[in-house]
């Protein structure tokens, strides 16, 4: 006789199965329960920095480095090449305007002179040669016309006689006429020759003008060949410091090359490098300050250069007042360069934090000082101490200014003591 086994209701692949949906779903809901709360992390509050929110008094200004420079440097340039053949300074000589520095050598230089000279004393005795013939023409021009005026004069009276005799029925007809035709061929004699005289004389200026403006530019290329030959004596244009001097015995130098320059010592001024960033923002007439010795001084822009190289561009600055003592050129300055004028502000120092945020929140304590929790900001201007704040927080607030790069994505901060 079969029996009826009862079949039992709780099998252990059934508990498996229930057991483990039951651990998904408390899995799933301590997930939703503990990320829908305020992600938390405990921090060592002597490893971080709190600052304290501010009134203050804000100025924007940015820091940049200075170099020291004398306010006016001439270039000394070759201003023709050749051998470094003496020296007779060092680099670093004081020099008065004129003194030589140094003296290259250039033989195609030397010997174009010696033939422009050649040229120029040829020329010279070639027209001493023609004046000397053109004189000689015209003293036989003038010859000829003193023999054109007796023969004239000669004529007429003869002429005259005649008429008279022919009027007193004294001579014949052919007598008074031949001495009529003779008079009249002596007067258009004269003429000519008075023209002819006058003409010579025209020529004979215009020929010795010619002459003399030759000579003149002979002369002229003559005394341009023996500045060339001077300029290769360098000498100082200015009194001032002869400085950067690159040259040296026996080293070629092309022409147009730098040599050098001269520091004209009365003054200085600081050229700074700036980041493009603030190119739109620079202009003349802005301050700064630097300190030395002890003591601030005020510089003030002059000129801006707006040639970006490298993403910077200079600016060349004054001082305000005189110079610092014991200044010197190439020394570096530390400047801080203000773009805005002084007001009051909410001041937030600055720190690591900005690196994360971007000045678009940040960690602010609670009262009990124990938390600190995540708040949105904003941020206005900056400089090297502070940023100033638009909103977000107030007078007496207490931040976390230091880096956030170990805090990820938390929104609370739990302050512990060791």
């Amino acid at each position: 006789m079969d029996r009826v086994i009862e079949r039992k209701k709780w099998s252990s692949k059934r508990i498996l199965t229930i057991t483990g949906i039951t651990a998904i779903v408390l899995l799933i809901g301590g997930s939703i329960y503990f990320t829908s709360g305020k992600s938390k992390v405990n921090v060592n509050a002597d490893r971080i920095t709190i600052s304290e929110i501010k009134n203050g008094i804000f100025q924007e200004n940015i820091p940049i480095n200075g170099v020291v420079l004398p306010v006016t440097s001439i270039y000394l340039d070759a201003q023709e090449g050749g051998r470094v053949e003496e020296k007779f300074v060092e680099d670093g000589a004081m020099m008065k305007a004129g003194q030589p520095i140094l003296r290259l050598s250039n033989t195609d230089l030397e010997l174009g002179l010696v033939t422009q000279q050649t040229n120029v004393y040829n020329l010279l005795t070639q027209m001493q040669i023609s004046r000397n013939a053109a004189q000689q023409n015209t003293v036989n021009k003038l010859n000829q016309s003193t023999d054109v005026d007796n023969q004239y004069k000669e004529a007429e009276r003869i002429y005259n006689l005649n008429k008279k005799l022919y009027d007193n029925k004294a001579i014949g007809y052919q007598e008074f006429k031949k001495s009529e035709n003779d008079f009249n061929y002596q007067v258009e004699k004269r003429r000519l020759a008075q023209t002819i005289l006058s003409q010579d004389s025209v020529s004979t200026q215009q020929q010795l003008a010619q002459a003399r403006q030759s000579f003149e530019g002979s002369q002229n290329a003559l005394n341009v060949m023996r500045k060339k030959v001077g300029d290769l004596i360098v000498r100082a244009p200015v009194d001032g410091q002869l400085t950067s001097l690159d040259a040296e015995i026996g080293q070629n130098k092309n022409k147009g090359e730098r040599l050098g320059q001269i520091d004209i010592t009365t003054g200085f001024k600081v050229r700074a490098d700036i980041d493009e960033h603030y190119i739109s923002r620079i202009y003349t007439g802005l301050l700064g300050h630097f300190d030395f010795a002890g003591k601030t001084y005020k510089l003030k822009i002059k000129k801006v250069f707006t040639q970006v190289t490298n993403a910077r561009f200079q600016v060349d600055m004054e001082f305000v007042d005189k110079a610092p003592e014991g200044i010197r050129r190439g020394q570096t300055l530390q400047i801080v360069l203000a773009l805005s004028e002084e007001k009051q502000a909410l001041l937030l120092p600055k720190g690591g934090f900005y690196q994360q945020t971007g000045g678009n929140w940040i960690f602010k304590l609670g009262e009990n000082g124990n938390v600190a929790y995540k708040v949105d900001i904003q941020l206005g201007m900056q400089n090297p101490d502070y940023f100033e704040v638009l909103g977000g927080l107030k007078a007496g607030d207490k931040v976390v200014t230091s880096s956030y790069e170990n805090y990820g994505t938390m929104q609370e901060l739990v302050l512990k003591k060791e």
